[in-house]
């Protein structure tokens, strides 16, 4: 079987799935189209280093004459062991987007009413 591409991307439907998020919540807030164009582009630029920052690269050196098999079962566990540390983190590192994109917005509201 071959390898399946989605499009879009799934950072991209991530990003347009909180980016909706976000525009119904601060409009059921009843914050003006200003405040929600600003919190979402600040979430589009946040999101976008956070992806950036979500590729990992590496090389292992393996022991000469290992076994094809145990090569490929040692390439599974790190390729497994990957992907759950980049779930757990970008788990966490949704959570601290949210919140830095809460702070900016207040204190873009702050510096408005002044």
């Amino acid at each position: 079987m071959g390898e399946v591409l989605e499009f879009p991307s799934r950072q991209a439907q991530g990003l347009a799935y909180l980016d909706h998020q976000l525009r119904d919540l601060l409009a059921a807030k009843g914050a003006d189209p200003e405040l929600i164009d600003f919190a979402a582009a600040q979430l589009t630029r946040i999101y976008a280093e956070l992806s950036s920052s979500e590729h990992y690269s590496f090389s292992v050196t393996l022991p000469p004459g290992l076994d094809p098999g145990r090569r490929e079962a040692l390439r599974e566990q790190i390729d497994q062991g990957l992907e759950g540390l980049r779930r757990e983190n970008h788990a966490l590192m949704v959570r601290l987007v949210a919140q830095l994109v809460l702070a900016e917005v207040k204190l873009f509201q702050h510096e408005r009413a002044r």
